[in-house]
Parts: C-alpha cells; structure tokens; sequence
C-alpha cells in the first residue's frame, strides 16, 4: 500500500430471501467455513459477522437470516435482525439468483428498502451464474435490475468463485476510508461454542426429513476444553413434537449418530482439533412461538 492510498474499513450486509447462498457467499470470501450452509432455507437464523483483513482493507460482512414472509415469532425476529442490518451497513450486497426469474419475495425485499431512508449504496448480487446452463440472461438480468434500479447489478457464482475477484473490487470501491475495527486474525464474532452450535443444527438441516428441521434449535449445555487440546461437547437439540424427537434419534439412535458423525467432523475441520460430541434430545412444544423460549436460546435479547 503506498502513501497515497489510504486503508478502508467497513460493514457490508448480506440480505436477500432464503436460500439464495448468502453464507456460501461469505464463506467462499473468506476462504474458510465460518456459517452454517445447508439447502434448507434459513438456514442462517441471527446475524453473524465474517471479517476478511488485507494489506489494503477490512471488510466486515454481516450475514443475515432471509428476508421472508414469516409464520412464527421466530420468523418475525429473524426479519428484524436482517433488517436492523441494513442501517449498520456502508454497503449492501443483496443477493438474488441468476437461475430464477425474481419472486414474490424479492419484489418485498424490493418494496421494504424503498421505504428505508438514508440507505447505503447496494450491488444486486446476481448469484448461482454455474447453474443458469449458459442460457441468455438479458431478459432475466433486465427485470432483476427493475427490482432496484440504482443497484449496481454484479454476476458471480459463490460456489464455483467465478466472477468473486470483481466483486470484492466493487465491495473496496464502496468502503470508507478508515481504521480496522478487528484484530487482523479474527474471522468472526462468534466463539467457538456458537460456531460448534451452528455446524451441529447444520448437520440435522442436512439429514433430516423436510417437515422437521425448521423446528430444531441447538443449545450447547457445555464445551470443556481439554488438556491434550481436543473439546467436549455438551449439547442438546429442542424439536417441537414427540414424534419428532424420535425421527431425530432414529431406530437404535442411528440418526443420532449419524447427525453426530457429520458435526463432529466440521467442527474437526473448522477448529483444527480434536471433538467428542454428547447430544441428546428434548421436546419444547412450540417453541418458536415462546418469547422465553426463543430467550434463553439465544435468539431474542433483553433490551438494554
């Protein structure tokens, strides 16, 4: 870096619907698994910061939960923190897919930035260029931009890394001059706990049956750091329904292990250490729809 040329610092969020590849897209730019990925949507359910440092900038993504018409008090929280992201951010990457048409829940997104005020500038971040076959996308690509017509429209495909260089050039352009905000080697706000919390709930998304992940929460009761260096960890999964506490388990608790097995092996890859796992499983009824419950597991703070 020259004498002419100044560090840059700054909060990019990452919105968009479910499932369109916001924490791929932050994990790909950072070059590490910081958040949870699965092809379930919301997947992501609270706001998580990815934090890339280089000689030149720190740029610090705030993933976010999809924008979506909610059902629950869950859904209602998880809007709020996508929200609340926005008017933290010096740039806004909204994220819209190259494979489909714009749907129902962009034209909201649409509609809910329109009427926030003071908003920062936004790229519409056209994602999953690999899956679009080499069609034409003009057509496509022209109504996307109708959504927000002073985005800057940017293809990429966060799962292939095409096209990733010029948009982290287009993200430096719109940072402001600065400071870093974060020690050079952190990656992200979460501790190791929350991150271990995550990749177990990951792990049911991928493996169980459709109707069940969106009613599993995960709490870790207890992460014992040992002397060898490897970690112990206490966790359980909340589900919603008797009957699914024993899909969860699974016949002679093979799901168990089987939920177990992957967990413990990204958390394995993302520590760089040894892990033992103890999962068990308990009922609490409707629990995305209890403010006490949704409390204690994290999701809702007191206000101060």
């Amino acid at each position: 870096m020259t004498n002419e040329e100044s560090f840059r610092a700054g909060y990019v969020a990452l919105v968009g619907r479910p499932n369109v590849g916001k924490s791929t897209l932050m994990n790909a730019l950072l070059g590490q698994k910081v958040a949870a990925v699965s092809p379930r949507p919301q997947t992501t359910r609270q706001r998580q910061l990815g934090i890339l440092t280089t000689d030149e900038a720190q740029i610090v993504f705030m993933d976010t939960p999809g924008i979506h018409k909610p059902v629950h008090k869950l859904g209602e929280f998880m809007n709020q923190v996508a929200e609340d992201t926005l008017k933290d951010a010096d740039l806004i990457l909204w994220l819209v897919e190259a494979n489909n048409n714009p749907t129902p829940e962009d034209t909201r997104i649409a509609d809910k930035l329109r009427e926030m005020k003071d908003l920062p500038p936004l790229v519409l971040a056209v994602n999953k260029l690999d899956l679009t076959g080499g069609y034409d996308l003009s057509e496509r690509l022209d109504k996307i931009q109708r959504l927000y017509p002073q985005g800057k429209l940017m293809q990429f495909s966060a799962s292939t890394g095409a096209g990733l260089d010029q948009l982290l050039a287009e993200i430096l352009k719109n940072l402001p001059e600065g400071e870093p905000f974060f020690d050079p080697d952190q990656v992200t706000d979460y501790y190791e706990r929350d991150i271990a919390a995550e990749l177990i709930r990951e792990a049911a998304l991928l493996n169980l049956r459709e109707e069940i992940p969106h009613g599993v929460a995960v709490r870790i009761d207890d992460f014992e750091e040992r002397e060898d260096g490897s970690a112990y960890i206490h966790a359980t999964l909340f589900v919603e329904r008797e009957s699914h506490k024993g899909i969860v388990i699974g016949k002679g608790g093979e799901m168990m292990k089987k939920i177990g097995s992957s967990a413990r092996k990204e958390i394995e890859d993302m520590s760089g250490r040894k892990a033992f796992l103890d999962l068990r499983v308990k009922v609490n009824q409707n629990w995305r729809n209890k403010p006490d419950a949704l409390r204690w597991l994290g999701y809702v703070r007191d206000k101060e």
